[in-house]
């Protein structure tokens, strides 16, 4: 018999912060008790230049987004320089479906979403008509590799338009939880949510006595470097997966 609340009695810790409370209700739809400890926090990066380089941004014939922070970021630049998004008319690839419907929410069209959400498939499947391509541009956040600007066979210029920084005051809230909560699951989104709590919180709570679960195969690379057993790994890189995921797997343990 299907059990319709495999995450009864169970803690679900975000280490990032959910752009739309939905995986929160998911969560409680499953019986668990959803918590948000972010462990990283993500700014725009204001320069002087910002104008200059919003305006330039129509002369480019793509602009790549693998984040919803980088659309935040590509939003409040778009406001503060009251840029309306049909006059940017560059083709759109996007990382993600949460990122691409951020960006249609702007009023872009998105043209390219890779098949699994992220950036090293994004450089084997972007392949648009070479003739048709001459300057690409990225927006990224500090923590992004190298790898689009190195691998993709275009002009790609790269533009930092936010800065992830740790937020540390999470760690002891989210520390306390994991000791005085009996069913535990801990949930990352990023390597950089994973080097804090491997920083701050295993050397307290170690890596044993809870589930732990990672969106897409870069995060779960980073749990497994930092010591580390990976539960629970959605087929699709969301968090909604992801916590569909975890019940599911939650339920077949429980049969």
């Amino acid at each position: 018999m299907k059990d319709d609340k495999p995450l009864q009695g169970e803690t679900v810790i975000f280490t990032g912060t959910p752009k739309s409370k939905d995986v929160f209700d998911l969560v409680t739809q499953y019986g668990g008790v959803p918590i948000s400890f972010p462990l990283i926090q993500v700014k725009e990066i204001r320069e002087t230049t910002d104008e200059l380089r919003m305006l330039a941004c129509p002369t480019y014939d793509w602009l790549i987004f693998t984040s919803q922070s980088a659309v935040d970021a590509f939003q409040a630049k778009l406001e503060r320089y009251q840029i309306p998004a049909d006059t940017i008319r560059s083709q759109i690839a996007a990382v993600g479906t949460r990122t691409a419907e951020a960006l249609e929410g702007l009023g872009f069209r998105v043209d390219f979403i890779p098949t699994v959400f992220s950036a090293d498939t994004l450089v084997k499947e972007f392949r648009p008509e070479q003739y048709t391509v001459r300057r690409v541009l990225f927006l990224r956040g500090t923590m992004a590799g190298s790898l689009i600007k190195e691998e993709l066979p275009f002009d790609v210029d790269e533009w930092t338009v936010y800065e992830t920084v740790s937020a540390e005051e999470s760690a002891d809230a989210l520390i306390q939880t994991i000791q005085e909560k009996k069913m535990v699951n801990v949930l990352f989104a990023s390597p950089s949510a994973v080097n804090v709590f491997a920083q701050q919180v295993v050397p307290v709570c170690g890596w044993n006595g809870y589930t732990i679960g990672a969106i897409g195969h870069v995060t779960e690379n980073a749990l497994l470097d930092a010591g580390a057993t990976v539960h629970v790994r959605p087929d699709t890189y969301t968090l909604m997966d992801l916590v569909n995921t975890l019940a599911g797997q939650k339920e077949g343990n429980k049969l």
